[in-house]
Parts: C-alpha cells; sequence; structure tokens
C-alpha cells in the first residue's frame, strides 16, 4: 500500500489551530479549503499589480499594508481591496490585532473572501503558518508496517504480515520505548531530508496481536508509551531467515529505500526462533545515531583489520 496523495485541508482547520478571529466568513466556509503550503503579504496586489499573483495563497496584512489603506481615503481604499478580492485569495487575515476596515468587510461580503485576524505580529504569524502548513500540507503516503521510536530515533519496522512486526513493537514498548503506528503508517515528506509518520486517526494507538486481538497500548503501558509522530531516521526490513543466504556480517555496505525522493538507511534483519529482536533493534537505533554522530563501528573495524594485516587503505 504506497499511493502518495495530493493534500488539503479545511480553512476552518486553520481557523481553529490558530484561534483566528473571523471577523467575516461566507456561508461556504465548511466547503473552504487550503492547499498551498505558502503565504503572501498582498503589498503590490493592493496597488494593483498583479503579476506572477498566487490565489491559493493565505494573505497576511501586517503593519505596512495596514498603514497604506489607511492612507487612502475610503472610495480609494475599497476600490484597493475590491480590485485585489475580485482575484479571488483564498482568506486574509489582519495580524497584530489591526482594525478591519469597514471597506474590506464590504468587500469581503461582495467577492465571497474570508476575514480574520490574529494578535500575533506578522513576522511571527507567517512563521508559524508556513512550519505548520508545510506538515499538514506535506506529501503523503502510506505503507504497510509499524513505526516507533527507539532511544530518540524513529525506526519504521517493514516485513510480510505474520513475520512479527507488531509483536517486536510491544516488547519494545514494555523497554521504555514508544509506539507511533501500527499496521499503516502514514508518511508526509516535511522537507527535503525529512519523513515523518503518524497513525491513520482511527487506528491511533492500537495494536493488533494475533491470538489476542487488538489492544490499547496508551491505556494499557500509559501515555508513556505512545507518540502521536516520529521522523523516520531508519528501516528494518524483517524477513524469515533463509538457510544458505548471504546475510550481512560487518555492516560496511550501507542499504537504502527511497521514499519520495529520500534515501533513509535500511537494514534486513533475518528471523528465525531464538532472535530477541527487540534487544537487536536497540543495537541498530544506536549504532544509526552513531553513525549520524560521525562514528561508523564497521569502517574502524575494518580500518584495525587492514591495518593488522598490513594492508594500506
Amino acid at each position: 500500500m504506497e499511493n502518495e496523495e495530493l493534500n488539503s485541508i479545511p480553512l476552518q482547520q486553520v481557523i481553529d489551530h490558530f484561534r483566528l478571529e473571523t471577523v467575516w466568513l461566507p456561508e461556504d466556509i465548511a466547503d473552504r479549503t487550503i492547499v498551498s503550503r505558502d503565504v503572501n503579504r498582498p503589498g503590490l496586489p493592493l496597488t494593483g499589480f498583479f503579476d506572477h499573483f498566487d490565489a491559493k495563497r493565505i494573505a497576511i496584512i501586517g503593519n505596512a499594508e495596514h498603514q497604506y489603506l489607511a492612507s487612502r481615503d475610503p472610495d480609494g481604499r475599497y476600490q484597493s481591496i475590491a480590485d485585489y478580492f475580485a482575484h479571488k485569495p483564498a482568506a486574509i487575515v489582519f495580524s497584530s490585532s489591526n482594525f478591519v476596515f469597514d471597506e474590506v468587510i464590504r468587500a469581503g461580503k461582495e467577492y465571497g473572501i474570508p476575514i480574520m485576524r490574529t494578535e500575533l505580529h506578522s513576522s511571527a504569524f507567517m512563521a508559524a503558518l508556513i512550519s505548520w502548513l508545510n506538515v499538514q500540507l506535506a506529501p503523503r503516503i502510506t505503507r504497510h508496517g509499524v513505526l516507533v521510536e527507539v532511544y530518540g530515533e524513529g525506526i519504521l519496522i517493514l516485513g510480510d504480515s505474520g513475520v512479527g512486526k507488531s509483536e517486536t513493537a510491544i516488547e519494545l514498548v514494555k523497554r521504555g520505548h514508544r509506539l507511533i503506528a501500527d499496521d499503516a503508517v502514514d508518511i508526509r515528506k516535511v522537507s527535503a531530508t525529512t519523513l515523518v509518520g503518524s497513525a491513520p486517526e482511527i487506528i491511533r494507538h492500537y495494536v493488533e496481536l494475533r491470538g489476542i486481538g487488538i489492544i490499547d497500548v496508551r491505556r494499557i503501558f500509559g501515555m508513556g508509551a505512545v507518540k502521536d509522530t516520529e521522523k523516520i531516521d531508519m528501516i528494518i526490513n524483517l524477513e524469515p531467515w533463509v538457510q544458505g543466504k548471504m546475510y550481512d556480517r560487518l555492516g560496511l555496505d550501507q542499504e537504502t529505500t527511497d521514499i519520495m525522493g529520500i534515501e533513509v538507511p535500511t537494514t534486513t534483519i533475518p528471523v528465525r526462533p531464538g532472535r530477541n529482536l527487540a534487544i537487536i533493534m536497540e543495537i541498530a537505533a544506536m549504532n544509526n545515531r552513531q553513525k549520524k554522530m560521525g562514528y561508523n563501528t564497521a569502517e574502524e573495524f575494518n580500518r584495525r583489520l587492514m591495518a593488522q594485516m598490513g594492508v594500506e587503505e
């Protein structure tokens, strides 16, 4: 299951999240959605320059735009706003609790443009809004697997059904680590280098154990045993042990898995009775953290081995 989705969020969700004061909203506000992760300051559009104008963005009326509108007479102010609203911006937000002119409300009603206000200053609100939209509107896929946090490392566990992913996750939770998602993992690409995983709302904090059924990890193990989201730092593939197959013994060859254009370090662990997968994953997490800090045990061991054999690099 791996389908990349084009994402959108309801405008009402933006209003609720940032606790925006609603100055005027159209009747169809429940159907209004936001699809752009960018925002704009409409200084130039208010003066009549609309080249490269993107109507999908939320617009922020800051102090500069507010002072410009205040400097104009009522008729000129209405004309500037009406010309701007005729291009159908997604919504506008007045920052710094600035006064909303009657002409703005009049034009908003005429063209159906939502008008909100926030007490935050423009720069602070823009930074918070862009950061939040980058997560909410990030490209996403859903993968069949389990996501856990082990020693601060987000590990995406993949493998065929019945290989032991959920059982391993429960063992890790018992050892003090945290569950993010079981069975289905929603993965979002929040930057050019970062993937963040979460669970679909309906199965969040639940785990399916064959022979027992569905269990609520949060209720059984407590709030400290679960987490809503986590960055994906590495992938561990679980596969049944195949006699005679050559498995990596030193760790010199670093596998990666491409997820939405990002290469994620990947390790394949063969599963057979007697192997403690939870401990192996703890070691894998600590080893991955060491690599990110610049120390690679396999390379260091290989250098020592070559030196002992008298082989120069």
